[in-house]
């Protein structure tokens, strides 16, 4: 079990946050998102469904004061590989975003790996205890 550092608090509540927000425009506007970007629409409400479930976890994590390392391992491994895929998708030749698109995809996948590496050296600074 670690006890979570303010700093690695903080990266979560952002990740949480960010997550949140992202999955209230995608869920409830996927479609005027959909024709803006040239996404499709049924990715763009799938990925906000999984962020509102993503969002809830983040959360409840942030407001742990300890808990087992693994959980921030298996939240700084998603976000990175978030990133990847997000990348890898615009490569893929499976969706063909307008150039809007293509700057809401990358933005999204900088700031994923952006909360990635804040929330490893959160972990980095958060203490190991002993929980009895």
């Amino acid at each position: 079990m670690i006890r979570i550092s303010s700093f690695l608090r903080r990266a979560l509540i952002a990740d949480c946050v960010f997550s949140g927000v992202s999955a209230l425009a995608l869920v409830i506007d996927a479609a005027a998102l959909a024709g803006l970007t040239e996404l499709p629409e049924q990715l763009l409400r799938e990925t906000g469904l999984f962020l509102v479930f993503y969002a809830a976890l983040v959360g409840w994590l942030a407001s742990r004061a300890a808990m087992a390392r693994a959980w921030i391992v298996l939240v700084i491994s998603g976000n990175a590989a978030w990133t990847v895929a997000s990348i890898a998708l615009l490569f893929s030749g499976a969706v063909h975003p307008n150039l809007f698109g293509e700057m809401v995809v990358m933005a999204q996948a900088v700031a994923t790996a952006v909360l990635a590496e804040l929330q490893y050296l959160g972990l980095r600074r958060s203490e190991s205890a002993i929980l009895v």
